[in-house]
């Protein structure tokens, strides 16, 4: 049974990758190319080759720390949608730390500094919509979906006025100081902040798969009002799985502040955003922190591998933005019902109506 259910999990989670690869494929042929060498450029490039395989994983790691952010909130039914905001102010504080800290300081202590003030933000973003929803029964998601608009612009205020940098061409803050940056191992493009994003792993899956928590975590997904009668104290478990979401929402923007951006700019996050592809990897991964690591590496591979397909085929590295537009689209189909549980509705509302017209018969 057990087995089952992993396989039915599993399917549910490849399907949709499958699927929008599949049609990916249909649009190379129409113009006429072929996907098989396109994608074997895609994979081979980003996965199989030492530089593309570590400039992956360099890409992955925000990718694994918003994934778990969003797993371990939306595990036990908590819709946690300010991931990205928890991450974007997390950035911006990490980098103002980095730019307006004496120069002077040991870069292990202004490095430390910098991850430190990224998770504190992030947690304090979390808070808000985390006490909301613990003691006034507030929609977490209606909260955080407005709090990350809001949030950017009073980001986009603050890096237009206050901590613009006069000399920049363009809308920004200062750079981080040099001491406060996480330099390139081997000249490879991977940074420290991989391996933190892998500590990050390795503790989140102990804690969902190891400890009380993860057991109470699983018993909140599966019904939170259950939980509550058998003495689970469920109002500080939603405020504690916010603020673990939320340090590891900081972490991430601070780690890609200090390891690739260098400073804040209205594009930081990129499109969607960090946090929103935090989600998709969740959702694909099955809110499972080793299904997680496994599809940022993915998602991941998918940025790498676009440009290679511009440079090695006649096909537009736009292919790579279609598959993953159609792979935001089947998850996004997914999360609704898992979310309303549409299919259970409909399943309900045949077997309804079979009984009723048994009944006429």
């Amino acid at each position: 049974m057990k087995l089952h259910i992993m396989g039915r999990r599993l399917l549910n989670s490849i399907l949709p990758v499958l699927l929008a690869f599949v049609i990916g494929a249909i649009v190379i042929v129409a113009i006429g190319e072929n996907p098989l060498e396109t994608y074997a450029i895609l994979f081979e490039k980003s996965l199989l080759t030492p530089r593309g395989f570590f400039t992956t994983l360099h890409y992955a790691s925000p990718l694994i720390l918003t994934g778990l952010a969003i797993a371990v909130t939306f595990k036990a039914n908590i819709y946690n949608m300010g991931v990205e905001g928890s991450m974007l102010l997390g950035a911006f504080f990490s980098g103002i730390a980095g730019a307006y800290l004496p120069d002077t300081l040991n870069p292990i202590a202004m490095q430390s500094i910098c991850l430190m003030v990224g998770v504190v933000c992030g947690v304090l973003f979390a808070l808000v919509p985390a006490l909301l929803k613990a003691y006034l029964h507030v929609d977490e998601m209606v909260v955080t979906l407005m709090l990350n608009y809001a949030l950017s612009k009073v980001l986009e205020f603050l890096s237009t006025g206050v901590f613009r940098d006069l000399s920049s061409g363009y809308v920004s803050t200062p750079v981080i100081h040099e001491n406060a940056m996480f330099g390139r191992i081997a000249g490879l493009r991977i940074t420290p902040f991989f391996f933190i994003a892998i500590v990050g792993f390795v503790v989140m899956l102990v804690v969902m798969k190891r400890s009380k928590l993860g057991y109470e975590i699983d018993a909140m997904g599966k019904n939170a009002e259950f939980a509550e009668a058998t003495g689970m104290r469920v109002n500080r478990k939603i405020i504690l799985l916010m603020v673990i979401s939320g340090v590891l929402s900081g972490l991430a923007g601070a780690g890609w502040m200090m390891s690739e951006k260098f400073h804040y700019t209205l594009d930081f996050s990129g499109s969607p955003g960090l946090g929103w592809d935090g989600m998709l990897v969740s959702l694909l991964g099955g809110h499972s922190p080793v299904g997680v690591i496994i599809a940022a590496v993915l998602y991941a591979a998918l940025k790498t591998g676009a440009d290679n397909i511009n440079m090695y085929s006649s096909v537009p590295k736009e292919i790579v933005s279609v598959v993953q537009a159609l792979i935001i689209l089947f998850l996004a189909a997914k999360f609704i019902d898992e979310r309303l549980g549409l299919r259970r509705q409909v399943s309900e509302w045949l077997a309804a109506r079979k009984a009723v017209s048994g009944e006429e018969a």
